[in-house]
């Protein structure tokens, strides 16, 4: 049955909902977000809301709509967990997040609870409608409540969904895809919500913050029907450019002439584009990172971002700065135990003259600079060959693969070493104990006295099966498709094969790194902090958490012009430079220009001595303060006050 717009605010927000409202004079905001709804929580009957007097009865509620909530899916994750004990502080219990119900991470990350006051009475109204929600609490720091949809209980609507989109928006399903589905369905949750909680009279303004199209495709529809909120969407990554990215050597030349809807049909993504540009143009606020995605956003969603809303981080600080880099001593001894395990039983090196680096990211092989890093390596290592250098690097190149199991040749070395590890143990105790007896006697021993014939023997053995005549494998796992894996192509067409003469080695770890790991032991974080140096020269990376991560462990760290965070450092941070972070230029410079510019930065590194790599640290760290949440969450300050200054709130 098709509904009556509210004909109070028609004249305006119909033409807000239009996905290509060009013409819109209210400002749009873009997000991304998707959700999963939750089975329904116990809900029971609560007092209405706790009111402590008027000026508290007309603070605003922030709502964070995200597709990641509580579920880990990309880099949005991070963002709003990260910020979220700052929120808390900033906002109380007037702080709420909205995300989809996934039963496999709710599990460890979502604690059920009891609401009360007007969230009660909405999710109360919400399960009359036979629309399930859980709430409770995220746990994380800071325990945020949280309420989460589950989509799958709204799939007997989505034809009726799917019809109001086209009626009113011209937003066109063109097949029956299963993740659009449950964006739609998560998206008609998150706006029943809204009505239920506004649609008793709340005194209370309301401020709902979208972030990505899976998040935003009820706004629409909340704008066009005059629900009473203020909206802010924020984009992290527009669709369409992320496809063109990876497509196109000329992207941003290519931006301004893009024919969005002819592109958006070539990727079949014509759906999904067209619910993220009627999220920007339906937002009161329309944010994004940073002004390489800016630039994208004007030309491929027709409009510009009213604010930035640039990345941070909670950075651990600490007291003195040996603490630090006594981190980085401890994590680089494990990684040190690694690299043994991988490359000694083939042939040995210097681990005192050995430098860590590494990338990481998802895997896009173009977009995330891979490609530009290992050309970058491969000439350094022919130059370090030329120089005669007794310096070796060992580059770690960290990104989800599809994968049978780990090589068992990899596995084998481990466990080898560490039957020598255990056997060198055993040896040392009885030493210690034949030695301290022989000299409480008044004897002096020799060394076959003090050990006796079976550990000589277990040892000598243990040894044996410690040699290897094949060099120590590119890759770490048993990849699905080794023949075509992009990494792989590109290492084997330069030999880049680990030979011994190679001062560059490569660990090609398609996975990720956890303490649970056979072969790291330790966590992606601790992993960071024992290596030396970060590379991510991203061709696409609207901000890139990567770099950022790096220098709040006190890593230094490289990322390019044309990601969110190296354009950041450049406007806002001049001696970037000297505080450990190398900007390569690509947005006007040839691949050879921007490659040799990468290879002479590295060359310049690995000339470092120890105390001039410390001294670098200290400026690193001292330097990440300047990313922290304390710092970068006025900026969400500035976008809520705007959203409520354009709805009069």
């Amino acid at each position: 049955m098709k509904r009556k717009p509210n004909s109070r605010k028609q004249s305006h927000a119909s033409r807000a909902g239009q996905t290509d409202a060009e013409t819109n004079p209210v400002p749009d905001a873009m997000d991304h977000d998707d959700g999963a709804g939750s089975h329904e929580s116990a809900v029971s009957p609560a007092p209405s809301e706790a009111v402590s007097g008027p000026s508290f009865a007309s603070e605003p509620m922030l709502f964070e709509i995200s597709w990641e909530v509580c579920q880990q899916v990309g880099g949005i994750y991070t963002v709003i967990r990260s910020k979220v004990p700052g929120m808390i502080e900033r906002w109380g219990r007037r702080y709420c997040l909205i995300g989809p119900y996934n039963p496999e991470t709710a599990a460890s990350e979502f604690e059920e609870g009891h609401p009360t006051g007007r969230i009660a009475d909405a999710l109360r109204a919400l399960a009359d409608q036979g629309i399930r929600a859980h709430y409770g609490t995220w746990l994380i720091t800071g325990r945020p409540q949280v309420i989460l949809i589950e989509p799958w209980s709204l799939f007997d609507r989505l034809g009726q969904i799917k019809y109001f989109l086209w009626e009113h928006h011209g937003i066109g399903m063109q097949a029956d895809d299963a993740l659009v589905n449950g964006v739609l369905a998560f998206g008609h949750g998150v706006e029943q919500f809204f009505r239920c909680l506004t649609g008793h009279g709340l005194r209370r303004p309301v401020i709902a913050h979208f972030h990505e199209w899976m998040a935003g495709s009820c706004i629409p529809e909340l704008r066009r029907d005059g629900i009473d909120l203020s909206i802010v969407f924020t984009t992290h990554a527009t669709m369409l450019g992320r496809y063109l990215a990876m497509n196109d050597p000329w992207f941003y030349d290519h931006v301004p002439f893009v024919d969005w809807q002819k592109e958006a049909r070539h990727y079949n993504i014509e759906a999904q584009v067209r619910i993220e540009r009627a999220a920007v143009h339906g937002a009161h606020v329309f944010t994004t990172l940073s002004d390489i995605t800016a630039f994208e956003c004007q030309h491929l969603l027709g409009r510009g971002p009213d604010l930035l809303l640039p990345n941070g981080l909670n950075i651990e600080r600490f007291t003195a700065m040996h603490e630090f880099q006594n981190l980085h001593l401890e994590y680089k001894e494990r990684i040190h135990r690694f690299v043994m395990a991988h490359f000694f039983p083939s042939y040995t090196f210097d681990m005192d003259r050995t430098l860590y680096f590494f990338t990481s990211g998802r895997y896009e092989y173009r977009n995330k600079g891979f490609d530009l890093t290992i050309e970058a390596l491969a000439r350094l290592n022919h130059r370090l060959k030329h120089a005669r250098s007794d310096r070796t690097i060992v580059f770690f190149l960290v990104s989800k693969r599809p994968f049978r199991s780990i090589n068992s040749d990899v596995l084998s070395r481990r466990a080898v070493m560490d039957e020598i590890r255990q056997t060198c143990d055993s040896i040392k105790e009885q030493i210690a104990d034949n030695l301290f007896l022989s000299t409480a006697m008044g004897q002096t021993p020799r060394y076959d006295d003090l050990v006796d014939d079976y550990w000589r023997l277990r040892l000598r053995r243990t040894m044996q099966a410690w040699k290897s005549r094949r060099l120590p494998s590119i890759v770490t796992h048993d990849l699905v498709d080794d023949a075509h894996d992009e990494v792989l192509e590109q290492l084997r067409n330069y030999g880049l094969i680990n030979s011994p003469h190679d001062p560059v080695k490569f660990v090609y770890h398609p996975d990720f790194i956890t303490v649970s790991s056979p072969l790291f032991g330790m966590d992606y974080d601790q992993f960071v902090r024992g290596c030396h140096l970060g590379i991510f020269p991203s061709y696409y990376e609207p901000w890139g958490y990567t770099p950022p991560e790096c220098v709040a462990r006190g890593v230094p760290a490289v990322t390019s012009d044309l990601s969110g965070f190296g354009t950041y450092i450049m406007r806002h941070m001049p001696d970037y430079e000297q505080s450990g972070m190398h900007v390569v230029h690509r947005r006007y410079k040839s691949w050879d220009q921007s490659v040799n510019e990468l290879t002479n930065w590295l060359y310049d590194f690995t000339q470092l001595e120890r105390r001039d790599r410390i001294s670098l640290r200290n400026k690193v760290e001292s330097a990440s303060e300047h990313f922290d949440w304390s710092n970068l969450l006025r900026h969400y300050d500035q976008t809520y006050d705007l959203a409520r200054q354009r709805t009069g709130k």
